[in-house]
Order: structure tokens, then C-alpha cells, then sequence
């Protein structure tokens, strides 16, 4: 079996280290969370992670002290987070041992590569993940299947996006007309049934005879594909 690079993140923002943690590990990473920066350099010595990811500001002991104290023992490639853009110059400017800098906010998929870049530079093996057969952009709300945007009106998209979030999950039409439609008052659900009609069309003239959106007898809708 592939040995998944064990990356660690030390981030106190719990919601930005969910973010990232689940991007790692969706990306073939075996990813841990630390909060504290003081819990940070013991870890490192004993578990010696592939690559860390280092917040600036943590309570404890601060990133570039971390990063000092790991280098004394390690060349572990670490990448600097911070959240203001005017300490990136002042951590080029020390000789503090990361080897990137990322500045918040930032797009966890540029961590991700920023991530495989530092490992394939390290001699470290990179797992190798299929994309997705399905990418979702909710500000553009806009989906793309086998990287091929689908043409797709609004409610259409809105009833994918919820399908797609639950993957393998069964809906019926009630709960789908609640979670995909702003106002419900003047739809029926056999309105439902029409635009899953128009989504199977849209999707298979990009994936042919595949189903993704399933039909469940007497309940309702399930979207799952290989």
C-alpha cells in the first residue's frame, strides 16, 4: 500500500484548519492538527511529519520560534502562514528556516500544490489523486463535469449542488424542494422531477450512459457515480 506523506498544520483558527485538513487529506495526505504552537517541536521530534504548515500567530510559541527550533534538528519543509501581508517581507528577511510563505486569505487548493511542489523537491513520493468528476464554483455558481462546464439555469444548479454535497445520500422531493429553492410557496414537487429530468440530459452529453443521479422507488433522488 502507498505511504501517505504525513503533513502537520498548527493553526488556531479552527475553522481554517478544518479547511485545510480536509483538502490535505482529500489530496492523498495524512494531515494532523495542532493548536498550540508550544505542543509543536515535540511533536515534530517525535513523529517527524513529511512537511509542516505553521501559523505565524499561535499561542505558546509563535511560528518563526518553531521553525528555528525544528531546524535545529531537522530539514523538514515547512511553509509560513500569516495572516498580514506586511510580515512576509519581514520573514524574508530573517533567516527564520521556512521554506514558503503563504498570506491569509488563500485558497486551500494553492496550499495543496504549494504542499506537493515542497515534497517533490524534497525527494518525497506525491500520491497520485484522480480528480474529481464533479467541481463545484458556488460564488460562480457554475459546475463542471469531467472539466466540461455545464450549462445549467440556476434552480438546476442549486438542486446539483445539494445532490452533490451529499453524495450517496437518498432526498425526496419535499426535502429537496427545501434545501434547492428559496421559496417554495408557488413549486410543486413534480417541478423536481422535471429539472432532474433536464440535469440527467445536461450530464450525459458529457459522461454518455453513466448515472449519477439516481432514481429511488417511492422515495426519491440519489447522486452517486463511479
Amino acid at each position: 500500500m502507498e505511504r501517505q506523506p504525513q503533513v502537520l498544520v498548527v493553526e488556531d483558527e479552527l475553522d481554517i484548519a478544518e479547511i485545510e485538513l480536509a483538502y490535505l487529506r482529500n489530496a492523498g495526505f495524512a494531515a494532523r492538527h495542532l493548536e498550540r504552537g508550544d505542543e509543536a517541536v515535540d511533536w515534530v521530534r517525535r513523529h517527524a511529519p513529511d512537511l509542516l504548515v505553521l501559523d505565524l500567530m499561535l499561542p505558546g510559541l509563535d511560528g518563526t520560534e518553531i521553525c528555528r527550533a525544528v531546524r535545529e534538528f531537522s530539514t523538514v519543509p515547512v511553509i509560513m502562514v500569516t495572516a498580514r501581508v506586511e510580515e512576509i517581507d519581514r520573514l524574508l528577511g530573517f533567516d527564520v528556516g521556512a521554506d514558503d510563505y503563504l498570506c491569509k486569505p488563500f485558497s486551500p487548493k494553492e496550499l495543496v500544490a504549494r504542499v506537493q511542489a515542497l515534497l517533490r523537491r524534497s525527494g518525497v513520493l506525491v500520491p497520485s489523486v484522480r480528480a474529481p468528476l464533479f467541481v463545484a464554483d458556488a460564488e460562480a455558481q457554475r459546475v463542471r463535469c469531467a472539466g466540461q462546464l455545464l450549462d445549467l439555469t440556476p434552480q438546476e444548479y442549486r438542486l446539483l449542488q445539494v445532490l452533490m454535497q451529499h453524495p450517496g445520500r437518498v432526498f425526496s422531493r419535499a426535502q429537496l424542494l427545501d434545501r434547492a429553492y428559496s421559496d417554495t410557496a408557488e413549486v410543486f414537487d413534480r417541478a423536481i422531477d422535471s429539472h432532474i429530468k433536464n440535469l440527467r440530459r445536461k450530464i450525459a452529453a458529457v459522461l454518455g450512459e453513466q448515472t449519477t443521479i439516481h432514481s429511488v422507488y417511492g422515495v426519491g433522488y440519489r447522486f452517486e457515480h463511479d
